[in-house]
């Protein structure tokens, strides 16, 4: 896929704590934000991706931290506030695949794990942020939700009911805080090309007994443009709203997609 421009809008000094800003979305966050002059303190657990994101963006505060971890979070959140000295925008970008299986074979262990990171944890960031952006006099929130959050997603349940969530944390953040000028949106990316989306065609071909190639086609099937989407127009789209550009948009479930029509 050929990488779209980058947009350009002024974030000059925000101060910006993303989670899972070591990889795929979330890297791209990371870099999109920082070229347009913020600064910008990410989390993630994984150590590579960690030790490549440091050493790539120098700029940025790279922490190791698990978003379902309140005493990680915690150390996170102190050592990042003390760096920024204030926040004016929280994304929260963490999130796992979850299984792939029909309901009845889903653990407990896994049903939990999947809402603890893609639900959870995207309360406990939003817990620990909203006082600084009040403090700050307002700011943005950006909530990662998923076109599994808009359409049925069979053999994905936890991953489908964190991200529905995810819509209705977003809409009630907005209406709860719009009074202090904190505006909140959820991104809904579709299928979003990197290694995660080839892990989850890998598995739902698995499960169907059909090839990843097959599975492939059959997820832009019901995909108007006949396209994955790349990690940077998610993050096009996060600065847009994070910048003066997006001044009046809050409570949104803002789909980058390719228009999606269904999921399968």
């Amino acid at each position: 896929m050929t990488q779209p421009p980058m947009l350009r809008a002024d974030v000059s000094g925000q101060r910006v704590i993303l989670t899972a800003g070591a990889s795929g979305i979330g890297r791209a966050m990371a870099e999109t934000f920082i070229a347009n002059g913020a600064r910008v303190e990410l989390c993630d657990v994984d150590e590579n991706a960690l030790a490549d994101t440091a050493a790539a963006l120098p700029q940025a505060g790279v922490h190791r931290c698990d978003v379902a971890d309140s005493a990680a979070l915690d150390g996170f959140f102190a050592d990042a506030l003390e760096s920024l000295g204030g926040l004016d925008v929280l994304i929260n970008n963490a999130g796992i695949a979850g299984p792939t299986s029909p309901v009845e074979e889903i653990t407990e262990e896994e049903w939990r794990r999947t809402l603890d990171i893609d639900i959870t944890g995207q309360f406990l960031c939003a817990k620990r942020a909203v006082p600084h952006l009040r403090r700050a006099g307002g700011g943005a929130i950006i909530n990662l939700s998923s076109a599994a959050g808009i359409f049925a997603f069979p053999m994905r349940s936890p991953y489908s009911a964190s991200k529905w969530g995810a819509v209705g944390f977003t809409k009630t953040l907005a209406a709860e805080l719009g009074d202090a000028n904190i505006r909140v949106n959820a991104l809904c990316p579709g299928a979003v090309e990197g290694p995660r989306i080839r892990a989850v065609i890998a598995a739902k071909a698995k499960q169907r007994g059909i090839s990843e190639a097959e599975m492939e086609e059959s997820l832009l099937t019901d995909v108007s443009l006949k396209c994955f989407v790349s990690p940077y127009d998610i993050a096009n789209m996060a600065l847009y709203l994070c910048s003066p550009l997006g001044a009046t948009i809050s409570g949104q479930a803002l789909s980058i997609d390719g228009h999606m029509v269904a999921m399968r």
